[in-house]
């Protein structure tokens, strides 16, 4: 894994280069200047773009904020975690995530967490793994706006 370098994206072209690999996880965010004007909105309430460059090429790239709750303290949230799937290893999602972590540790933070899909059996078996533990379910109920 040579040359591999992790960023912040912070202007419209690093974010459009992130696209097609978030695509890959995010699937229904087709457009990519849909989805710059979205990272730049969620920008404004802290969320962070980061990506793994290597041979020139963004590898994985992973959106998380730091927050702070009553009930868990302050922690990195990923909201987003994904590697190209051309790639033939982990390796590149892993450095990523030790990244995360080591962000996690410089920012104060007691906890990095993240919700992971059910269907999502290789990502839940990555982040095993990486030490993380099953804490809680998630639940939601959809909103219904007018008829």
């Amino acid at each position: 894994m040579k040359n591999a370098a992790i960023s912040i994206a912070t202007t419209p072209e690093a974010i459009r280069r992130c696209h097609p690999v978030m695509r890959e996880l995010r699937t229904h965010i087709h457009n990519a200047e849909r989805f710059v004007e979205r990272v730049q909105r969620q920008q404004k309430e802290g969320y962070l773009l980061a990506f793994l460059e290597a041979d020139s090429e963004v590898r994985a790239v992973a959106g998380y904020r730091l927050v702070e709750k009553l009930l868990t303290g302050r922690y990195l949230y990923v909201d987003d975690l994904v590697t190209r799937e051309s790639d033939p290893s982990h390796e590149y999602g892993s450095q990523l995530f030790d990244w995360l972590i080591e962000q996690a540790r410089e920012h104060g933070c007691e906890h990095l967490e993240l919700d992971s899909n059910v269907q999502r059996f290789d990502a839940h078996r990555f982040y095993l793994l990486k030490g993380m533990r099953i804490s809680a379910h998630h639940f939601k109920i959809k909103i219904v706006h007018g008829h």
